[in-house]
């Protein structure tokens, strides 16, 4: 009877571990950001970083997460939302406070695009890409974005810019 027992145990512990597949685990199933690369309008083959950039999600009072507030920066990385059509951007230049108030140059930007849901695994399910990326610049006296050009209209992976700023 102990032996029964014994081989029970066994058998039930072979099958629990039989039972675990390989994408169990989700290794990469992150929807990708949006890369954006900074140049200079003079010079458009340089990179050229914004001084103390500062990125405010549009109707939020935070900054973006995903780059180092008030920083001088060439490139950043964006979060597109995945249940709209657009996604707005407050870029600041030249960011800084005084008397809590912003001081440095603002412009809004807007994205849209169409979200394309793609399986990736059971263990990560769904995924965004975005395709037909478009553009729209709030324009105003003192805009310190000259130009944007649209690289790639379709944001599937995070390897290279999909957009290119001129500034």
């Amino acid at each position: 009877m102990r032996k029964i027992r014994i081989f029970i145990l066994v058998l039930a512990a072979v099958i629990s571990f039989n039972a675990c597949e390989k994408d169990d685990i989700c290794v990469d199933g992150d929807t990708p950001l949006l890369i954006i690369r900074f140049y200079d309008n003079e010079n458009p083959g340089e990179l050229k970083a914004v001084p103390n950039i500062r990125v405010i999600g549009l109707g939020q009072n935070s900054t973006v997460n995903t780059i180092a507030d008030r920083t001088s920066l060439d490139s950043i990385s964006l979060p597109l939302r995945i249940n709209e059509p657009n996604t707005g951007f407050i870029l600041i230049s030249d960011s800084a406070d005084e008397d809590d108030l912003e001081t440095g140059n603002t412009d809004t930007l807007t994205f849209d695009y169409n979200t394309l849901e793609v399986f990736v695994s059971r263990a990560c399910g769904f995924i965004a890409n975005y395709d037909e990326l478009g553009e729209l610049l709030t324009t105003d006296s003192e805009n310190w974005i000259q130009n944007i050009e649209i690289v790639s209209p379709l944001v599937q992976k995070q390897d290279s810019a999909h957009v290119k700023i001129f500034h």
